[in-house]
């Protein structure tokens, strides 16, 4: 593949919402590989599924031969970016924020290719240059050369400005620390784009204004459009929260029910934005999609493809296993089959003690639901089940609940399944 024809393919994607000198971004893509970055602050222990579109990004830069570094925020992530917030982040105490650092730093190398060769990615933190300036050299290397009045004119600045609660100086600072890290990258690694979700316009070119005033350099900056969902609903949320890319925080199987759940209307559009799959390919899952649409072949393979990104070939089959699973009745699963659905599925076990109490105090007594309170609710409006039959009031778990070798399924809702074990 040129290098240039990364243009073509994010044109196809729908990936470019807004970018520096798009034509000659493309001249200068032709004439060879480029250092390309993204940050990622580590605001909490894992990234998110929202992330995923500026991270691939750099894997498809990559993909076509150009060099992509990501920046994990030690630095930024201490201040917090006060794009797409209406109030000032709480500032991370330094443990806390070394802890995430290590989290999303595993995430970011699990998907990008950091072996040996000319597009090899290198992952770096912005503290490590940034913490040793002094506040002086600071004010006078970078301060000096970024006006207010550009600050200003940032949409990320200047709605906090005018909103009821305000910024303080220190997010405020936020945009001099990113423009800063494009000059350091540009410096010493000959980084010369840099890329991100559009809420990072402004930043973004902040940092080329810095680097042609300190040292006349051309540099190009590109975003891509945040993903929003057909019916209005928040991209990246469940019922439970946000879907982590943290097996701790989001397990594989409800990661990858997530994606399958994908709504028709949106399905082609996260298949061009959060997959590899290429463009081609996805216009033929799309034709055999469109023959069968109640199949969901396009959201099995979007689950797929996302879950074996994040989570790695061996989750995304086991996800894939565990959904099959559901397509028949509890009773007719055999051990090796509840032992495929407990890699997926959240497992409580049981002892004698759990026998002979109601089900409001089996699901709150096992996380399945917050309080009692609120699973006598979900029985009384019918959201319980015990192996694919409804839970009623005043039910207690009976061992002839527990099939083949042990094992039992809670579903609460139509897409929240557990599993319960009581060993034999």
């Amino acid at each position: 593949m040129s290098t240039a024809d990364i243009i073509d393919d994010l044109a196809a994607r729908g990936l470019i919402h807004d970018s520096t000198d798009l034509d000659r971004l493309r001249e200068r893509l032709g004439e060879g590989p480029i250092g390309v970055y993204a940050g990622f602050d580590p605001t909490a222990d894992s990234l998110h599924v929202g992330n995923l579109v500026p991270l691939l990004l750099l894997r498809r830069f990559q993909q076509f031969g150009h060099r992509p570094v990501a920046v994990a925020g030690g630095a930024t992530g201490m201040i917090g970016d006060p794009g797409g917030r209406s109030t000032e982040r709480n500032l991370l105490d330094v443990d806390t924020l070394d802890t995430n650092l290590a989290a999303i730093t595993e995430q970011l190398a699990r998907l990008l290719d950091f072996a040996d060769g000319p597009s090899q990615a290198r992952l770096v933190d912005n503290r490590a240059w940034t913490a040793p300036i002094g506040v002086l050299d600071f004010l006078r290397n970078v301060g000096k050369h970024i006006t207010v009045n550009t600050m200003l004119a940032k949409d990320s600045i200047r709605n906090r400005v005018e909103s009821d609660s305000g910024i303080s100086f220190t997010e405020f600072s936020y945009m001099l620390l990113q423009a800063n890290d494009f000059k350091h990258l540009h410096d010493t690694m000959e980084v010369e784009l840099q890329v991100g979700g559009s809420d990072q316009w402004g930043n973004i070119t902040a940092g080329i204004d810095l680097i042609r005033r300190t040292s006349g350099g051309h540099t190009f900056g590109l975003t891509v459009p945040l993903v929003t969902q057909a019916d209005g609903s928040k991209f990246g949320k469940s019922v439970d929260g946000a879907v982590w890319l943290s097996a701790e925080r989001t397990t594989p199987y409800a990661f990858y029910q997530y994606f399958v759940n994908t709504d028709d209307r949106d399905v082609e559009r996260f298949l061009l934005q959060l997959t590899l799959i290429a463009v081609p390919d996805i216009a033929g899952i799309m034709q055999q999609h469109h023959e069968a649409p109640e199949r969901r072949f396009a959201q099995q393979e979007l689950a797929r493809s996302v879950t074996a990104l994040v989570h790695g070939d061996n989750e995304a089959e086991r996800a894939v296993s565990a959904s099959r699973g559901f397509t028949r009745p509890a009773a007719e699963l055999d051990d090796a089959d509840w032992e495929d659905l407990a890699t997926s599925l959240p497992v409580s076990i049981l002892d004698s003690s759990d026998i002979g109490l109601e089900f409001p105090e089996i699901l709150a007594k096992h996380g399945i639901v917050g309080s009692k309170g609120e699973g006598r609710r979900l029985i009384t409006q019918k959201g319980v089940s015990l192996n694919d039959s409804g839970v009623v009031e005043g039910q207690v778990l009976q061992l002839d609940d527990f099939l083949a070798g042990g094992w039992a399924m809670v579903r609460r809702g139509k897409k929240l399944r557990f599993l319960l074990r009581f060993p034999r």
